[in-house]
């Protein structure tokens, strides 16, 4: 079959080239030039080693011009991103400005499935409106309008594009079943669908918040078991033993990525509209962003404790990336924590192996050499493997571990001092 997928990011990409895999017929439209143009050399513009050596092998037709793809696709896939603004409200305007494009190309009969997260009721609110604008009504399977919400996990090599679980709703029972078929077609694991596309709108909003409640609670934890001198990390291990009703999450400098830290305010501004005040989900908001903050704070304390001034103190920040081993920025606590160093007056520089073009030197050894103070923002591999030996070597004189992955131990046996989230 002939597809479209518009948006080749952390999601698009992905698809087209499983597509591709399974003998369709794949173009992809963005809007980003330097991307395209990539991805037509065969060149992953993503940090993706199982991605780039796809992109040798199959063939995706990579455009900026909606007239080479759209009228020619039977199905179109829409992957763009629904990010939030300053004020924390949702922002369609990529996707409205994508499903605006297709309008102008579709041919009756195609099925459209939008992929981007989002809140429920956007595809009968928003979407089908712009459609029907251009004369296409789906209501009456004009085109076959459906949601399938994406479910990618960047850097997970047991969990890909195509073998997790997805979940499909749509406008009409026709394009449900067909948007389904499709989905079967491509995706090796369970497509379960549902009786309407707010249920599928919902579902990947409340798979995002709840992580996010989780991660709330287990870093309101941290914070409240230091005051206590109780290892969270200890803690977090006798409770996993109980084998059901507990699942284990991990406390951090914050949450980052595209996901977790937008999604749920997606729910919380839409349920306002409708009189519905989230307070359990507007509170894990809160506590998770201000762990940037209470990371500073637990950097300024260990600076004072042992040069006295925080002006001009050297701290080195060990990487930027939201996650381990990806060089995805999005959201990533770790620019938060950054701005609000350098607004206390600190000499604040950092690496990332994986984000190469923010890095403030060309290698670790550079970035150990010139900190006296050290934050472990992204557990890469490369940071976990380094040895308390190697700081010592380097006078470091306090480690921050923001997420809890370094030898407590040895550190503190060399007589640096150590803290973590949650331990010390």
């Amino acid at each position: 079959m002939k597809i479209t997928v518009v948006g080749l990011g952390y999601v698009g990409l992905p698809l087209a080239c499983l597509c591709a895999e399974k003998g369709h017929d794949v173009s992809g439209l963005d809007i980003d030039s330097a991307r395209v143009e990539k991805i037509s050399k065969g060149i992953s513009p993503i940090e993706d080693e199982s991605l780039a050596k796809k992109l040798k092998k199959v063939k995706i037709r990579a455009t900026a011009k909606p007239e080479e793809c759209i009228p020619k696709s039977e199905i179109i896939i829409v992957c763009v991103p629904t990010p939030v603004d300053h004020s924390h409200s949702p922002d369609l305007k990529p996707l409205i400005d994508s499903v605006t494009t297709v309008s102008k190309h579709i041919k009756k009969g195609s099925m459209l499935v939008i992929e981007s997260t989002i809140n429920p009721g956007v595809v009968e609110e928003v979407v089908a409106p712009i459609l029907k604008a251009a004369g296409i009504d789906p209501a009456k399977n004009d085109i076959h309008l459906s949601h399938c919400p994406e479910r990618i996990d960047p850097g997970n090599k047991k969990w890909t594009v195509e073998n997790i679980p997805r979940v499909v709703g749509a406008v009409t029972n026709e394009a449900l079943k067909k948007a389904a078929e499709f989905y079967r077609g491509i995706i090796s694991a369970e497509i379960t669908e549902l009786s309407t596309v707010k249920a599928a709108e919902a579902t990947k909003i409340m798979e995002n918040t709840f992580r996010d409640i989780n991660i709330a609670f287990i870093n309101e934890m941290a914070r409240s078991f230091d005051m206590l001198g109780i290892d969270i990390m200890e803690v977090i291990k006798g409770a996993s033993t109980k084998p059901f009703a507990f699942m284990p999450h991990y406390p951090g400098i914050g949450v980052g990525g595209h996901c977790i830290p937008v999604d749920p305010y997606y729910l919380i501004k839409r349920a306002k509209q409708t009189g519905f005040d989230h307070r359990f989900l507007s509170l894990a908001r809160e506590i998770n962003e201000s762990m940037p903050h209470y990371t500073a704070e637990l950097v300024e304390k260990a600076i004072l404790s042992k040069a006295g001034i925080m002006q001009g103190a050297k701290i080195g920040v060990m990487g930027l990336a939201y996650k381990a081993n990806v060089d995805d920025i999005r959201e990533s606590p770790a620019l938060k924590l950054l701005s609000i160093l350098r607004g206390k007056g600190a000499d604040v520089r950092a690496f990332d192996p994986h984000v190469a073009d923010m890095s403030d030197f060309v290698d670790l050894n550079e970035l150990l050499d010139f900190s006296d103070y050290l934050i472990i923002a992204t557990d890469h591999a490369e940071f976990k493997k380094i040895l308390a030996e190697d700081f010592k070597k380097n006078n470091i004189k306090a480690i921050i571990d923001g997420k809890n992955c370094l030898d407590m131990g040895a550190i503190k046996g060399l007589k640096i001092l150590y803290h973590g989230i949650g331990r010390s």
